[in-house]
């Protein structure tokens, strides 16, 4: 006569199998959620310092071109350009840079191109402006800043972007 034989039946493992496999899937599809809030977190955190550095600028500029910017004389229109785009300040985007097109398709206008209004940064930029490890290249996609000296704002975009979204003030509006 046999005892009673304990141990775990085929029904039991089965189910205790199935629940992991459902916890698993939850815990990676959570995973996954937190992940793209924190690439998004990040990126708006380096526009954010961008924009920061990049008021700055233009607001030297435009102390540049004194009271009366109508007046301005061919001097103090340099040192303001100087003050915008200046030494490791990033280079000005002109119609034959290879981003043109990304440009021109995440809203920059033409006009704000050929009125030397739009910088691409490098990472060196970057560096220099006290932002560090982050990249702004091809790879990784260019960080811009569009400079409105009239009304002293600058604002940010990233070519690769975030769903489509490529300026901070899109990106700022992006809920997850």
């Amino acid at each position: 006569m046999r005892k009673n034989e304990k141990g775990i039946t085929i029904v039991v493992l089965t189910i205790t199998i199935i629940l992991l496999l459902i916890l698993a899937g939850i815990t990676v599809y959570t995973g996954k959620d937190s992940i793209q809030k924190a690439n998004l977190e990040g990126l708006k955190t380096n526009m954010l310092l961008i924009q920061t550095k990049a008021k700055e600028y233009v607001e030297n500029a435009s102390f540049e071109l004194g009271i009366d910017p109508q007046n301005a004389t061919n001097e103090m229109k340099a040192n303001a350009q100087n003050e915008l785009t200046g030494e490791n300040k990033g280079t000005l985007v002109t119609s034959g840079d290879s981003i043109i097109d990304d440009l021109l398709d995440m809203g920059i206008r033409q006009e704000d191109i050929d009125n030397g209004r739009v910088c691409k940064l490098t990472t060196e930029n970057l560096k220099n402006m006290g932002i560090n490890d982050v990249e702004s290249n091809d790879t990784e996609g260019w960080y811009v800043i569009v400079y409105n000296i009239d009304d002293t704002t600058a604002e940010i975009y990233h070519t690769i972007g975030y769903q489509g979204k490529h300026s901070l003030t899109e990106i700022e509006q992006i809920e997850l």
